[in-house]
């Protein structure tokens, strides 16, 4: 599909009209991009299973409250994020955006929600979050609370305050830190697991596929960031560069699971998925690099991406619990 015929589609507002307490949650609900969720509760999943793997207290309610916590302050991140964008005009202008997957839920824009109300609903997100993080602080001490700053604070910082990460040119490891270090270390260590090298690594493909996720999403809205000063990889680093970092990931994250594996610390087979994953990232990254103008080919490198994200952390779940289980 050329860009000459292509129309970037949008929510439609009447499907998210009325007053009701109903319509206002589904506004809410769908205002935070929910189709993403899976970059938050994967991981969450994942360090449980190592933790119910390697750890020594495992708990069904803590594990819930950490996927509340994390799930919650992901939303959060969304919806400001979509606040910050429209504060610098990367939004308004982006033509180039392919819906659902990049320029935002486009809320604002259509008027769903004013730029005041989303503002609002994060705020409350975060603060669900936190309740969540107040058990957790009962159940755990008072580590909960160092990971549930950091998580705030690197959701936040992503687009909004004096800091703007993305801004910066350091969205994509703050994605990588947020959605896989920190969420897949911390379930760990909430189930007793203790933080070690290997957990450390184990963390890294979980958040390198998740990363991934972002750096294809940046592509096609390379024009609006650069226009509005968002110092996206791409927008720095041009589409060849960001197909071969995408690539490098993607192998990187693979290289770590036969690390592990070679260390005893996963199955046998569990390089297998990771490493036939890999087919996915060469056709996603040749997308990148024939640019966001094929819309058709760049969607389907998109979903490609979103796919490896999801089975390969699936995988690395499954191969955690096979040590529980075997």
């Amino acid at each position: 599909m050329s860009s000459d015929t292509y129309r970037p589609l949008d929510p439609v507002p009447e499907k998210f009209a009325g007053t009701s307490f109903a319509s206002s949650l589904k506004r809410a609900f769908h205002a935070t991009r929910p189709k993403f969720f899976t970059a938050s509760i994967l991981p969450v999943v994942a360090g449980t299973a190592w933790g119910a793997c390697y750890g020594s207290q495992f708990s069904w309610y803590v594990f819930a409250l950490a996927l509340v916590a994390t799930v919650c302050v992901h939303a959060a991140s969304n919806v400001l994020n979509d606040v910050g964008d429209d504060q610098i005009g990367t939004d308004g202008r982006n033509t180039g955006r392919i819906y659902p997957y990049t320029g935002g839920s486009r809320f604002i824009q259509t008027g769903i929600l004013s730029q005041a109300s989303m503002a609002r609903l994060g705020i409350s997100l975060i603060a669900i979050a936190s309740l969540a993080g107040v058990a957790l602080f009962f159940e755990r001490g008072p580590t909960v609370i160092a990971f549930g700053i950091i998580g705030i604070l690197l959701g936040v910082l992503y687009s909004l305050g004096p800091v703007k990460l993305a801004s910066l040119g350091l969205g994509e490891i703050t994605v990588g830190i947020a959605f896989g270090v920190l969420p897949v270390t911390g379930a760990a260590w909430l189930q007793g697991a203790t933080i070690d090298m290997a957990l450390l690594l184990f963390s890294i493909p979980i958040g390198a596929w998740v990363k991934n996720i972002l750096l294809i999403n940046e592509v096609p809205d390379m024009k609006a960031d650069a226009a509005s000063g968002k110092r996206t990889f791409p927008v720095r680093f041009g589409l060849a560069a960001t197909a071969n970092l995408y690539l490098a990931v993607n192998i990187a994250a693979a290289a770590i699971v036969v690390l592990l594996t070679v260390l005893g610390k996963l199955p046998l087979l569990a390089p297998l998925v990771p490493l036939g994953l890999l087919a996915l990232a060469f056709k996603a990254a040749a997308g990148i690099r024939g640019g966001p103008e094929d819309i058709a080919t760049m969607t389907r490198s998109i979903e490609a991406t979103l796919a490896i994200q999801a089975i390969g952390s699936i995988w690395l779940i499954a191969c955690s619990l096979f040590g529980v289980w075997f």
